[in-house]
This record gives structure tokens, C-alpha cells and sequence, in this order.
């Protein structure tokens, strides 16, 4: 079966509602003309709001408690800094664009979290930020690497965006996507596709690197003439090349444009192990011999630890449960009293003048109906996503005025977009209300099928 109508899919990475629908802070010409014929959504991201595992949400129509997927990152069962990076093999459930392959349709991915090892598709695939290197064999089919770096040079996938040398990183992003993008238009018009979908990081890096430059809204604002501009000048360098794409693309083809999730300023750093530690869940054998030091498992005294936790947007608790942990103190008949007990006492938590803050903590299991993989025992965000959870240590304060791990100024919002421009349908300016992300792989089924 092939589909008689193309699809451009474009992933724009935490684009929030308030540029790609308000213009907040940039201006718009192909984006806004777009927008205003098209069918328009608020998109209500998953838990957690981040980029793994959201667009594999949206591409499979599964949580991801079904995917078992609840980060970039994974604990190892019965560790506490050893991990293990979420690829594509860990992807169970069979994406749009595998189902699509198997009915014959011709598809193109680019960029998608996560598609690294590529697998095969009836048609051609470059893999996403988490390939760990250009060296390694990152295209479907493997060939098409070769051709690529003829005519583009070595892939970028991704920048240091958490980086004082703000020019640097500027710099970088914009080499990363202008060369991505010059790659799509390249794929558009060489390649045989009947869905294209290509998801770009490089929005992502230049809201974290920038945003309170951007966002008079920041409680950190600071204007600088360059800094400034380098929001409002990425989205002009997007929309200038939308411009392009659409006198490349038929002139029926169906283009969607859709983010992961939002983003919004970040107002501070929660550091959350030192509050477990006040608060008496967790020990240490030892005080941390500087501010920022990791939490690692020989400074930990096990025998009176009910709970550590990792940092990131929202965060990771676990509880050294016995029979599951090493040396595990927690019972499996306390269990439940222990996670409600910290619940409490987490919601409960204020900011640093004593304001009130809006914090949840959820088990897995409330959250999604079926949980796999190695999910944390409670998933935690601090005055709904305003605060970034830290998971180190030593600091004199549990409230820092900005992340721990260089710099950063966005967190991750609930709220992305998503719109739909048919071109042979006359669509109102109105929105069509919200729609959850693992609704959209529905939505793309029913408009290629």
C-alpha cells in the first residue's frame, strides 16, 4: 500500500505555544501563515515532560510506563550512580514509521530520541542526539552515511549547550541545525518518501542556553545585545528555510509541525538530597568534601538510608527497599507507608522566602495502567516543573539560583503544540482544544491510512 498524499512531520524540540502560536518575542512570516490555516492543538506532553521518552510517545501512541522508558538515563537495579542510556533497542512497541514500512509506504526519519542504532526501514533513517559519534554507522541504509558526509561533512548531532562560553555555544547550535536543515532539503527533493519526519534538538539547546536572555518573563532576565538575539534569530533561520520547504514540498502534501513538550523559565534548583538528608531518609558516612559533589554510594551509610534520589527536570526517588536493593532496609510491608509518608512530606515543601509550592509526587503506578523496565519508586516535580530537582550535595543551601550542572536556563512545561496544514481543507484560525501526546500517533495513522 502506498499513501496517494505526502506527510512533512517537523519536530520542533520544547517549542512552546507562545512563540509558534503567540509570536512571543519573534517574528514569524512562513510559520505564521501556516498556523493561521491550520487545524491548531495545544499538546499535553507525558510524564515526564521531557525529550526521552516524549517523541517516542508520540510516534508509538504508548506511555511511557508502556515503553518502560522515564528518562535519558536509567538506574541499574541495586545502584546508585551506575546507569545505562535509553537507545533504540530498548523500543519495543513498533513506531509510525515501522508499521507504515511494513504496509509499503515509503518513510523518512531524521533526528527522532531515540533511533540510534538505526533499524531498517523502507526507506532511509538518520538517527538523534543520543548516536555517540559520527564515526559510528548512524544511517539506513548504511550507505546513505557516505553520501552524506560527501556533501555535508561530518554529522553534528549535538552541542555542549550547558557552557559559560555563550558564544561558543551559539556559535555551534546554529552550525548544528543550519547543517541538518540544508541535510532535510537535500532528502526532500533526492529521496523517495511518502512521510518524512524529522525532529530538530537544536530548538531545544538554544531555548536552554538563552532563555532568560529571551524571556522577560525570567525571573533572571538580562538583556544583551548578542545573547538577546539568539532566540529570536535561530527562529528567523528556521522560518526563512519553512519558507523554502514549502515550494519544495507538493503542493498537497499534508505538513504537520509539533514539539515534545514546552519550556519555561527556570527559577532555581531544589537540591533534593540534602533535604532527605535533614529530613531523615537518607545518611551519610561522611560530609561532602565540596559544594556540587555527587552523591555516590560510599559516602552513604545503607544501614540507616530509606531513600535517595537522582536530579534532572523532575526527579527520581528510590527506596532501598530489602531483597531488591544490596543492602536494602525498607521491608516490603513498610513499603507503602514509607512512599506515602515521603509523598506527604515532599508536597509539603516550601520555597526559600516560604511560599507555598505546587509539588507532586507520583508512583509509576498511578500514573500510567501498565509499568515496565526499572521505573524510580516516586516521580517528583518540584513547584510543577518551576524548579529543577539537584541531586548532588554539599551545598550551604537547599536552594540554588540556578541548576548544578553548568548552566541552564529553562525547565520543561506540560504544554507543546501541535498543528495539522492540509492544504486542500479551508481550517479556522480557532484551536481544536488539547490533545494528549500518545493521541498524535492515532492522528498521524488516520491521516496517511
Amino acid at each position: 500500500m502506498r499513501n496517494l498524499r505526502k506527510i512533512f512531520f517537523l519536530g520542533l524540540d520544547s517549542a512552546p505555544p507562545k512563540i509558534l502560536y503567540d509570536e512571543y518575542g519573534v517574528e514569524l512570516n512562513a510559520f505564521k501563515e501556516v498556523a493561521q490555516e491550520s487545524e491548531k492543538y495545544i499538546l499535553k506532553t507525558c510524564h515526564p515532560p521531557i525529550t526521552i521518552p516524549a517523541w517516542m510517545v508520540m510516534f508509538t501512541g504508548k506511555t511511557p510506563g508502556e515503553l518502560g522508558i522515564y528518562g535519558f538515563r536509567h538506574r541499574k537495579p541495586g545502584d546508585v550512580k551506575q546507569s545505562y542510556i535509553v537507545n533504540s533497542t530498548y523500543i519495543r512497541a513498533p513506531t509510525i514509521w515501522e508499521t507504515l514500512s511494513k504496509k509499503g509506504c515509503k518513510v523518512g526519519v531524521m533526528g527522532v530520541p531515540p533511533t540510534f542504532p538505526p533499524k531498517p526501514v523502507n526507506g532511509f533513517m538518520i538517527s538523534d542526539f543520543t548516536t555517540p559519534g559520527p564515526e559510528k554507522n548512524y544511517t539506513w541504509p548504511p550507505w546513505l552515511k557516505k553520501e552524506l558526509e560527501e556533501k555535508f561533512g561530518s554529522y553534528i548531532f549535538d552541542v555542549v549547550y550547558r557552557s559559560e562560553d555563550k558564544e561558543s555555544v551559539m556559535r555551534e547550535v546554529f552550525n548544528m541545525t543550519e547543517q541538518h536543515l540544508n541535510i532535510v532539503k537535500y532528502l526532500l527533493q533526492k529521496k523517495e518518501w511518502d512521510l518524512f519526519i524529522y525532529v530538530e534538538i537544536g530548538v531545544d539547546r538554544i531555548h536552554h542556553a538563552f532563555w532568560k536572555y529571551f524571556d522577560k518573563d525570567h525571573p533572571r532576565y538580562t538583556y544583551h545585545p548578542q545573547y538577546s538575539e539568539a532566540i529570536p534569530r535561530f527562529y528567523k533561520m528556521l522560518d526563512d528555510w519553512f519558507a523554502e520547504i514549502r515550494n519544495i514540498l507538493p503542493k498537497d502534501a499534508v505538513t504537520i509541525i509539533a514539539s515534545d513538550h514546552g519550556i519555561k523559565p527556570m527559577k532555581g534548583a531544589f537540591v533534593i538530597n540534602q533535604w532527605l538528608e535533614e529530613n531523615g531518609y537518607l545518611k551519610l558516612r561522611e560530609r561532602p568534601a565540596k559544594p556540587g559533589q555527587d552523591l555516590d554510594e560510599s559516602i552513604i551509610d545503607w544501614d540507616s538510608t530509606i531513600a535517595w534520589a537522582w536530579g534532572g527536570y523532575y526527579s527520581r526517588l528510590f527506596i532501598n527497599l530489602k531483597d531488591r536493593e544490596p543492602r536494602g532496609i525498607v521491608g516490603r510491608e513498610e513499603y507503602e507507608d514509607v512512599v506515602k509518608q515521603l509523598r506527604g512530606d515532599l508536597e509539603k515543601v516550601r520555597g526559600p522566602n516560604g511560599e507555598k509550592w505546587d509539588n507532586k509526587a507520583y508512583m509509576p503506578r498511578e500514573l500510567y495502567n501498565e509499568v515496565r523496565g526499572d521505573p524510580p519508586d516516586l516521580m517528583i516535580y518540584i513547584d510543577n516543573l518551576n524548579w529543577r530537582p539537584a541531586g548532588t550535595i554539599g551545598w550551604e543551601t537547599n536552594y540554588l539560583p540556578e541548576n548544578d550542572r553548568g548552566p541552564d536556563d529553562a525547565e520543561h512545561d506540560w504544554n507543546g503544540i501541535f498543528l495539522i496544514h492540509d492544504p486542500e481543507e479551508t481550517l479556522t484560525k480557532e484551536f481544536k482544544g488539547v490533545i494528549k501526546i500518545e493521541e498524535v500517533c492515532r492522528k498521524l495513522s488516520d491521516l496517511i491510512l
